[in-house]
């Protein structure tokens, strides 16, 4: 039986994307890793609820914005963050450094008890392999769609069954697709300068990294049978 997927359109700077199986994003949350353009950052807070997990307390406070919410275990952010955060009586979970789960872990269990629908997280990629890692499979297989974003790279998700659709208003150096499962099978892409049709990817021998846009063009689609797949962009 088909399944009855809903889907939405998500707007970024850089992109608008229109995503299957989510309602839109309604909080972004700030993490500890590269922190995005001060500019970047302040547009895609518009019209959303900012959470922030320890670092990314510091990329709040540097672009003027003010989380709802924070939490970690304060070994990454710096003490005047804190200490503003405070000051500003900014609701916080503070929690101990020797811990199972990384703050943004707990972010995303925090989202799930909250009852959130989806969730956009930015300060994820750059920085430490492990804790990048952690997080793009922890989001990949989350209780609640997630996307991942910031001003040089963006991931979404597909799990079987759903297809993606991205408009790029800024053109990515590169368009990879990333198995987060064994295998994904029935991958389809069109409006890429190598397209697939009902392909199968190998988690084990990833083939399909730095496809670009097709010439004259400034969308394109993803589309997948069965697995989970990434779908990574990045900008120069």
């Amino acid at each position: 039986m088909k399944k009855n997927i809903t889907s939405t359109s998500l707007a970024l700077p850089q992109l608008t994307a229109t995503l299957p199986r989510m309602t839109l994003p309604s909080h972004l949350l700030v993490s500890g890793g590269r922190p995005p353009e001060k500019k970047w950052l302040q547009a895609a807070a518009q019209g959303r609820i900012l959470w922030a997990a320890d670092h990314g307390l510091d990329a709040c406070q540097s672009s003027g914005l003010i989380p709802a919410y924070c939490l970690g275990d304060g070994d990454s952010a710096t003490q005047s963050a804190w200490q503003w955060a405070e000051s500003l009586s900014v609701p916080m979970d503070r929690f101990p450094r020797d811990k199972d789960y990384t703050d943004t872990q707990l972010a995303i269990k925090k989202a799930q008890s909250e009852g959130l629908a989806s969730l956009l997280l930015t300060g994820v990629f750059g920085g430490r392999f492990d804790h990048t890692y952690n997080t793009l499979f922890s989001c990949a297989f989350a209780p609640l769609p997630c996307v991942l974003a910031d001003d040089k790279e963006a991931l979404f998700y597909l799990h079987g069954g759903e297809r993606l659709s991205v408009c790029c208003q800024q053109k990515p150096t590169a368009v990879s697709l990333i198995p987060f499962t064994k295998l994904c099978s029935g991958v389809t892409c069109r409006g890429l300068h190598w397209e697939l049709t009902e392909a199968t990817l190998l988690q084990s021998q990833p083939n399909a990294t730095s496809n670009r846009l097709a010439d004259a063009r400034n969308a394109f689609s993803v589309s997948l049978g069965r697995g989970t797949l990434g779908v990574y962009l990045c900008w120069e």
